[in-house]
């Protein structure tokens, strides 16, 4: 189990870098323009994938900052949130690699953001929704590329278990 979310960790590093680096040719106005998708810009977007993954993070290891809307806006310029994103991936990635197999069946309790009650539930299917949650909102984002006129990234898990760095997944 442990190398099935050691390729989530990779794979969502790899698609974020790749959705990075196709936003970086837009000016503020582009990021910041309402496309019509659930957090209105990609940039909105990008902002909750981040907040969404630290307040996950924040109840997985007990660290690091859980902002307390899911529509916080981080960093307003694109270079200071990829460099924030870039810096979560290797968390996560760290993180996922240092636990042992039986963590994945233990349980942990935390605190809802939305709805603000205490849930008790197994590690293993919290680590499905949380990296289902950034495929999720990594294909608004893709959607908010091609609606601003970039040629988007093919980001399928299935490319990136072809790549060198994938390959080990494949």
């Amino acid at each position: 189990m442990k190398q099935h979310f050691e390729m989530f960790a990779s794979y969502n590093f790899w698609a974020n870098t790749k959705i990075y680096e196709s936003a970086q040719v837009l000016d503020a106005e582009a990021l910041n323009r309402d496309v019509g998708i659930f957090f209105k810009s990609l940039m909105g977007t990008l902002n909750h994938i981040l907040v969404a993954d630290l307040i996950w993070m924040k109840r997985f290891t007990g660290e690091g900052a859980a902002p307390a809307r899911l529509d916080t806006i981080l960093h307003s310029a694109l270079p200071a949130l990829h460099i924030a994103r870039e810096n979560e991936d290797r968390r996560i990635l760290s993180w996922i690699e240092s636990l042992e197999e039986g963590a994945f069946s233990g349980r942990f309790t935390y605190v809802t953001v939305t709805d603000v009650r205490t849930v008790s539930q197994r590690l293993a299917p919290a680590l499905c929704h949380f990296f289902n949650h950034q495929t999720h909102h990594r294909g608004h984002a893709h959607a908010a590329l091609s609606i601003l006129g970039i040629d988007a990234p093919s980001i399928d898990l299935i490319y990136f278990q072809r790549t060198k760095q994938g390959s080990r997944f494949g």
